[in-house]
C-alpha cells in the first residue's frame, strides 16, 4: 500500500469519527449482512414459536411458572357471609363456581402467552346482553351468568378496522373498532368466527394494556435464527455426509460427443442428463451411477462442532427472557446453583405478575363491575407467592432453629416455639396447647391393639368362638 492511500484512509477515517454517519462504511446494515429480517411481523414471530422449540419452551414456561397456581378474587370488606368451615363468602363462592364453569383462569391464562408471541393478544367477552359484537355494551342483565364466554385471540386474528381520529373524543389516537378473524391463525377450521367488535367488549392483554407492545420473543429472534441455521447446516451436513456426494472427474481422453451419444442426449444436453442421474443415485443408498468417460469420487465433508456456536446463541436468548438457562432447557446440574436459579426465576415471575398480569387482570374485574355483571366492591386478588418455601424446606429450617436451640445449652432460647412454629406456617399455641396430655394405661393399650382392662372375653366367650 502506497503512501497517498495510507493518508487517504487515516483522513476518512479522522473525518468519519468527527462527522459520523457522513461517509458511508462497507458494512452499513449488518441484519442484512448476516440474513436476519430488518422488521419483524407477527406471522414470523408465530412461525418462530410454532416450530423453533427453543422459542416455543421460552414462551410455554414463562406461563407455566406465572399461572402455576391459580388466583382468587376477593373482596376487602368481609360482609359476614363467611361459612362456619371457610373464610369464602356467599358472593366469592358463586365467582368461583362461575369462573370455573367459564374456565376464565385458563383462557387468561392463554391470552398471556399468546401476548408473549406477538405484540399484544386479546380477550374477547361474549356477554348476554342480546346485542351484537359490533354494539358498545352497557349494562349486562343476569348478573354472573352474563359473562357467557371469553374468547382468547392472537394478534393476528384481532386488529384495529378504525381508529378514534376526534381530537375532542376521550379515546383520541385508541381504536375505535376491532376486526376479528379466527381463520387468520386457526386456519383449517370448518366454522371460522369473522366479525367486527366494540373495544369495550375486548380486553387488550399486553404489558401497558394497548396495542403498540413488543413481542417476547424480538429481542432474541435473532439468536433463534442463529440456531436454527446452525442446527439446520449441521443436519444437513451429516446428511450430505452420508448420502456421498460424488465428484466427477473427465478423463484427458474422453470425448464429450461420444458420452452424449451413449447417454442418448445431444451434447448440450449432456451436462443436464449427468444431473438427472446423479439426482436418481442420490435418491436411495442402493442405486447403480452408470457413467462413461468420467471417474466418481466421494466428496468428504469435515463438519466442526456447532455446540460452542449454539450454546453462545442459546444463552443469548435465554438472557432476552430473563429465564435461566438451566431451567429453559430443563438441564439441573448442582443443588445450589439449581436453587438460586429457581429462585430467580421465581422472583422473576413474581414480578411479571405484579406489573403485567395482575393489571390486565383488574381491568377486566373494572370491566364486569361496570356491566353489572360483579357487584361493586373493593376486589383484589389472593395469589399463592411463588417464592414460598416448600413444606420440607420449613421443616428443615424449624429443625435447624430447634438444633441451634439445644447446642446452645442455656436457659433462655435462641428462638422461641412460637418463632420456630411460625418458620413451618402454624399459628402460635394456646396457653392451652403448650402442655402435652400424660398417656394413661388405656391409651398404651390402645396405641398396642389390645382390648382395653375389663373388655377382655370371657371363658365362655372364648369357648364359643372355638
Amino acid at each position: 500500500m502506497s503512501n497517498v492511500v495510507r493518508l487517504a484512509n487515516a483522513a476518512q477515517r479522522t473525518l468519519g469519527s468527527m462527522f459520523p454517519g457522513f461517509f458511508p462504511t462497507a458494512k452499513h446494515d449488518h441484519y442484512r449482512d448476516f440474513g436476519f429480517p430488518a422488521d419483524l411481523s407477527f406471522q414470523q414471530l408465530y412461525a418462530m414459536y410454532l416450530r423453533n422449540g427453543i422459542a416455543h419452551a421460552g414462551v410455554s414456561k414463562t406461563i407455566g411458572k406465572t399461572w402455576q397456581d391459580q388466583p382468587f378474587l376477593l373482596e376487602k370488606e368481609r360482609d359476614g357471609s363467611e361459612g362456619a368451615d371457610t373464610d369464602e363468602t356467599t358472593i366469592e363462592a358463586e365467582i368461583r363456581k362461575r369462573f370455573a364453569k367459564l374456565r376464565l383462569w385458563q383462557h387468561l391464562a392463554e391470552a398471556d402467552g399468546r401476548s408473549l408471541v406477538g405484540k399484544y393478544a386479546g380477550v374477547i367477552l361474549r356477554l348476554g346482553d342480546n346485542q351484537t359484537f359490533d354494539k358498545p355494551a352497557a349494562f349486562v342483565p343476569g348478573g354472573l351468568d352474563g359473562l357467557v364466554e371469553l374468547i382468547p385471540a392472537w394478534e393476528g386474528q384481532l386488529t384495529v378496522a378504525e381508529w378514534d381520529q376526534d381530537q375532542l373524543s376521550e379515546t383520541y389516537g385508541q381504536p375505535k373498532m376491532f376486526a376479528f378473524n379466527e381463520a387468520n391463525v386457526a386456519t383449517g377450521l370448518a366454522n371460522h368466527r369473522a366479525f367486527n367488535i366494540h373495544p369495550s367488549r375486548v380486553i387488550i392483554w399486553s404489558k401497558d394494556g394497548t396495542v403498540h407492545g413488543r413481542s417476547a420473543l424480538e429481542p432474541g429472534f435473532n439468536d433463534l435464527m442463529t440456531m436454527e441455521k446452525i442446527s439446520g447446516a449441521g443436519g444437513e451436513g451429516f446428511w450430505k455426509n452420508a448420502k456421498s456426494a460424488p465428484v466427477f472427474e473427465v478423463d484427458k481422453d474422453a470425448k464429450i460427443a461420444e458420452m452424449a451419444k451413449a447417454m442418448g442426449v445431444a451434447q448440450a444436453d449432456l451436462a443436464d442428463a449427468i444431473n438427472d442421474q446423479v439426482e436418481d443415485w442420490q435418491k436411495g443408498f442402493d442405486q447403480l451411477l452408470m457413467i462413461q468417460g468420467m471417474q466418481a469420487k466421494t466428496l468428504g465433508i469435515t463438519l466442526p462442532s456447532p455446540e460452542h456456536f449454539f450454546n453462545i446463541a442459546l444463552q443469548a436468548f435465554a438472557a432476552s427472557l430473563s429465564i435461566p438457562l438451566k431451567i429453559l432447557v430443563g438441564s439441573q446440574t448442582g443443588e445450589r446453583a439449581s436453587t438460586e436459579d429457581s429462585d430467580d426465576w421465581a422472583q422473576t415471575n413474581m414480578a411479571r405478575r405484579a406489573n403485567v398480569v395482575v393489571p390486565n387482570i383488574m381491568m377486566l374485574v373494572e370491566r364486569l363491575v361496570g356491566f353489572r355483571i360483579l357487584p361493586e366492591k373493593d376486589w383484589f386478588l389472593d395469589w399463592p407467592d411463588l417464592t414460598e418455601a416448600s413444606m420440607g424446606e420449613k421443616i428443615d429450617r424449624a429443625g435447624k432453629m430447634a438444633d441451634v436451640n439445644q447446642k446452645t445449652g442455656t436457659t433462655e432460647w435462641v428462638f422461641t416455639p412460637e418463632e420456630i412454629r411460625k418458620t413451618v406456617g402454624y399459628e402460635p399455641l394456646t396457653p392451652g396447647q403448650t402442655e402435652r396430655d400424660d398417656t394413661t394405661d388405656e391409651d398404651e393399650t390402645a396405641a398396642l391393639g389390645l382390648p382395653s382392662p375389663g373388655n377382655e372375653p370371657s371363658g365362655d366367650q372364648s369357648e364359643t368362638a372355638q
